[in-house]
């Protein structure tokens, strides 16, 4: 996709200077935190905005000199939350996430909207298309020049009805009424939530769905996802609401044959304590190994629900781990390295340096700025600002 680099550079000559890099650091900050937005990444140029950021949408060339955010023209949907995206064939496609349809709304929905960037022109647009199922918190990835390939997603009916009964329940004046909403949802077992258990495939030639099977495994929302060509790889992520999974598992897709495979999953930590696996964690590859950082959970959650309790985190606190694991010769390592701060919900990109990590969400539930880069060096990882 050379051409689309070059029509980049084309684009961001007409636009104004976001942010600049100063003598200190590598890689600039964000122009503006962002948490549970969208990313994607065509060649060298990678793309993020939404969520926290609103409708602001940017781009940086990581194989500049002199790397820097450029921002975009604005994003023409409503306000959204965890929506996914995949850039294919000089276009940036985004599905689903959460949000109110108008300002004016009493509680949000899943959206079921498909929306397009141009890259070459800089325009956005929306399709004529709905998503087959609900596809909050999933995970997308071009397969081909025409395939995206799309995993996880929650069930709209479900849980629209959830998100319009506790936003209109007086909590202060029904505060019974509500937590009984609330907790005759949460203590269902996962398969009760009809998350999306198939691999959906949005045809972007001919702007229709089909489905590639389903996974074998339990369907589940905020995995961190890795491409290579054909092989995806699948890490974490929650299976119901407040649990999450350590599982880790890959499919090769290659036309109409599927291939699921398990990799070992996320090792406990080294003090021995269960690994709850994370949700919304940052990856991606260097020097031919897999690299996960960060990520949020319920310490505590997985031992309760293998006793049956399926409202696994009530009376846990969240948290949002500073963690760094490495795969590398099939074997997991809990790198030495931490992260400066416990950090998930953000984006990460495979770049030649190394994984970058932007923006994200921290244990004050507060959206960040901040970029980094995770270089695997001697067996360990190295974070460099």
């Amino acid at each position: 996709m050379k051409k689309s680099c070059t029509r980049f550079a084309m684009v961001c000559a007409f636009l104004s200077l976001s942010t600049s890099v100063t003598a200190q650091q590598l890689w600039p900050d964000l122009p503006q935190p962002i948490k549970n937005g969208i990313s994607a990444q065509a060649d060298n140029i990678v793309y993020v905005g939404l969520g926290a950021a609103g409708q602001s949408f940017y781009a940086m060339d990581t194989a500049s000199s002199h790397p820097q955010w450029q921002k975009l023209a604005d994003f023409i949907g409503p306000v959204t939350d965890q929506a996914t995206a995949a850039a294919i064939n000089g276009k940036i496609y985004i599905f689903s996430g959460s949000g109110k349809a108008t300002v004016t709304d009493k509680s949000p929905i899943i959206f079921d909207s498909v929306y397009v960037y141009d890259i070459n022109n800089n325009t956005w647009s929306k399709q004529n298309t709905r998503t087959p199922v609900g596809l909050l918190g999933s995970s997308a990835y071009p397969l081909n020049q025409t395939e995206i390939a799309i995993f996880g997603g929650y069930n709209k009916q479900q849980f629209d009805q959830y998100l319009h009964a506790v936003s209109t329940i007086d909590k202060q004046a029904n505060p019974q009424k509500w937590q009984q909403t609330v907790t005759d949802f949460m203590e269902r077992a996962p398969e009760s939530y009809q998350w999306n258990q198939a691999i959906q495939i949005y045809h972007t030639d001919t702007n229709s769905w089909s489905t590639k099977g389903n996974s074998p495994y339990l369907a589940n929302c905020g995995a961190a996802l890795v491409g290579d060509k054909d092989r995806i790889t699948l890490i974490s992520g929650e299976i119901k609401p407040g649990l999450r999974t350590p599982i880790v598992k890959t499919v090769t897709i290659k036309g109409d044959d599927v291939n699921w495979q398990s990799l070992a999953p996320l090792p406990d930590a080294a003090n021995g304590q269960l690994q709850e696996g994370v949700a919304g964690a940052y990856a991606g590859t260097n020097q031919g190994s897999l690299i996960v950082a960060g990520g949020a959970n319920f310490v505590g959650a997985r031992a309760k629900a293998e006793q049956g309790h399926w409202f696994a985190h009530d009376g846990l606190r969240k948290h949002w781990s500073d963690d760094i694991y490495t795969y590398h010769g099939d074997k997991w390592a809990l790198a030495s390295t931490k992260l400066p701060q416990g950090l998930a919900y953000g984006a990460s990109f495979s770049t030649p340096a190394g994984v970058l990590m932007v923006g994200g969400e921290n244990a004050q539930g507060q959206p960040q700025a901040k970029v980094y880069l995770l270089r695997y060096e001697q067996s360990d990882v190295r974070i460099i600002d």
